[in-house]
């Protein structure tokens, strides 16, 4: 897809945007569709996971239009996941003309890596921690009353969940550009590890909608392994291109040693 000069008339830019919408918009309909025809399969693979633990009970749909609204919702959700690649290519290529041919670089591999990620999240939310978390909400259910399987319910849950991992995971990406690019340095980040971690533990509580301790537990395990990872790989590129002083570099420093230049001049 070609990419607009850096330098256009606004009704140009504002027509620019308006084709690249369309674009995503024709697309995520078409794979829509598409999909909606293959929901079947899809459902399931989604429930293979959980109908270990319903001990042969059957899923069940209790509305008359929520056949319908199950396979439409799912089409329309994997539609969007299918096309993320085209759309995140359509958002970069309106605004590349802006960015410098040194900024230019970091954009390939950090659309990848954020990719890669988000997808690796769901994946291991879907191995993992899916048929953790059902059998125990599932159990907890058993303990009271007869537990009745309804698709829609479960189905929602499940995408929430492998969703709130794939963001979850973007996180090492996030804190080594902050401290790659000194917004934050990686010695902030070292030194505050106590408030770090209990904010991650309120973000899991979050993001994982069922509400169970399993769940939170695996997602806080997750979060805190991601981070530490991070933190390594982003102080061994930090060494390696600017040695152990570049660990508490900042930007804002940077930026009132130029100021202060200014005024020295």
């Amino acid at each position: 897809m070609p990419i607009g000069p850096a330098r256009m008339p606004l009704f140009d830019h504002l027509g620019e945007l308006r084709r690249r919408l369309t674009i995503v918009v024709v697309s995520v309909l078409a794979a829509t569709i598409v999909m909606y025809f293959a929901a079947p399969t899809i459902v399931d693979v989604l429930t293979d996971p959980i109908e270990p633990f319903l001990k042969g009970r059957d899923f069940v749909i209790t509305t008359s239009l929520g056949g319908f609204a199950i396979k439409f919702g799912i089409a329309l959700k994997v539609a969007i996941v299918m096309s993320t690649p085209m759309i995140i290519w359509q958002i970069l290529a309106f605004f590349l003309p802006a960015l410098k041919p040194n900024e230019r670089k970091w954009v390939v591999p950090t659309v990848l890596a954020a990719t890669g990620l988000f997808f690796l999240g769901m994946v291991f939310c879907y191995f993992i921690i899916v048929p953790a978390g059902f059998e125990w909400l599932i159990s907890e259910t058993e303990s009271i009353a007869a537990a009745l399987p309804e698709l829609q319910d479960y189905i929602n849950i499940e995408i929430l969940l492998m969703i709130g991992f794939g963001v979850a995971f973007e996180l090492p990406l996030i804190v080594f550009y902050l401290a790659v690019f000194h917004i934050v340095p990686y010695a902030s980040f070292r030194a505050a590890w106590r408030y770090i971690y209990v904010i991650m533990l309120v973000v899991s509580a979050s993001i994982t909608p069922d509400a169970s301790p399993v769940t939170l537990i695996f997602m806080y395990a997750a979060m805190l392994s991601l981070y530490e990872i991070s933190l390594a790989v982003t102080r061994f590129v930090v060494v390696a291109r600017e040695g152990k002083a570049g660990l508490t570099k900042s930007r804002l420093t940077f930026l009132s040693d130029d100021d202060e230049d200014e005024g020295d001049a």
